[in-house]
């Protein structure tokens, strides 16, 4: 067990900015490239802990554990690990993209921001000290600088003042108490504007965290736009620092953030479309709810080990989400969750192997032959 904060770049390819990583924290060691599962509000949805074996790190939210249980209930049960009995480690968002997404319920002023609840409207205000004292009574391994994010499109005067504001905050963020062992990722900036992603990196890496995100992206705009905003975002970034990029979660565009040098990544992807009845598999997606699979017995994704695949077929899965069964998206999602750890196992041993560069190429034919197919 090494300290927390440790990152090891293990291995590097040689064609691109692709590398093996381990990061240390108070709950364990995470290999990376990871994908994090999004737990938002102390559960990740449909599953149990045990069906997250193969996650070594998973994601909460503090926006969304401020309203409910709240921070009374979470002193009283001794922090987000004891209360959800997880026991690996865990990064929770700072809940500054869900505040800023509030439009009407909320009001930006240099200290933070003044919003109302999405439940019953009651008010809050959260800022740099807030948001870092509710990840500190989370107990959180990595938590996250509270920042602005700022919408797509957005013109160059207002993003400028956002990224000033992200800065500023975030070294107040780092000014805060902190729990034991607790890390702090700063949040890169800067929408569309190469040169204001690359200045909120420069300063971001002056103050020193022990690890960074790329904030700001996927968030409408078009993925050209995107991935060239992760690519600003992580150039300029220190090597010995582990790489996050926020709320991205489309396979394809994690392979080439992960060519950028990225190490992490969380999204709702996999768990959302269970809950409409899309799978997830190595040649795309695809509807199981459809008619076509009424009486298809085969498994959601042919050559899966996962246990909705061992046990059930499309048939079932269909006929389980159809008539509104809860195991239905259950099991969808205990696919779906295994198709997106296994990726990322994957990605690790095509880079551990030296052919991470082939394997980016057939990922992105087979990805292009499954939307044909569609």
């Amino acid at each position: 067990m090494k300290a927390p904060g440790t990152f090891e770049v293990l291995k590097e390819d040689a064609h691109t900015g692709a590398r093996l990583g381990r990061l240390w924290t108070a709950h364990g060691a995470v290999d990376t490239p990871v994908f994090m599962p999004v737990g938002t509000q102390a559960t990740v949805k449909a599953l149990e802990p045990r069906d997250l074996a193969d996650a070594s790190i998973i994601l909460g939210n503090t926006y969304h554990l401020l309203l409910r249980p709240g921070m009374d209930v979470m002193t009283a049960c001794g922090g987000l690990h004891k209360f959800m009995a997880w026991d690996k480690p865990i990064l929770t968002d700072s809940g500054g993209f869900q505040v800023f997404s509030l439009n009407n319920l909320r009001k930006i002023s240099a200290e933070g921001v003044t919003f109302q609840s999405h439940i019953d409207g009651t008010r809050f205000f959260l800022g740099p000290k807030e948001s870092m004292e509710v990840q500190r009574v989370l107990g959180s391994d990595i938590a996250m600088c509270f920042d602005e994010c700022m919408p797509y499109p957005c013109d160059a005067d207002y993003a400028q003042k956002s990224v000033e504001t992200t800065l500023r905050w975030a070294a107040q963020c780092l000014e805060q108490p902190r729990a034991a062992g607790q890390l702090v990722f700063g949040i890169v900036q800067g929408g569309e504007y190469t040169l204001l992603r690359e200045r909120c990196a420069r300063e971001l890496t002056a103050m020193g965290f022990d690890g960074y995100a790329v904030g700001g992206v996927s968030v409408g705009e078009p993925e050209d736009v995107m991935l060239k905003g992760v690519a600003d975002g992580t150039r300029l970034l220190p090597r010995e620092k582990p790489r996050y990029v926020m709320g991205l979660g489309d396979m394809y565009q994690m392979c080439e953030s992960v060519a950028c040098g990225v190490d992490m990544f969380d999204c709702v992807i996999p768990t959302r479309v269970a809950r409409h009845g899309t799978a997830h598999t190595r040649a795309g997606t695809y509807p199981v709810k459809g008619g076509s699979y009424k009486a298809d017995l085969r498994p959601v994704e042919e050559g899966c080990a996962c246990y909705c695949c061992r046990n059930f077929s499309r048939a079932y899965i269909r006929h389980l989400i159809n008539v509104g069964e809860i195991l239905g998206v259950r099991l969808l999602t205990i696919h779906n969750m295994h198709r997106y750890l296994d990726f990322m196992r994957e990605m690790r041993e095509a880079i551990a192997n030296d052919a991470f560069r082939e394997w980016r190429r057939a990922l992105a034919a087979t990805l292009r032959e499954g939307e044909k197919e569609k």
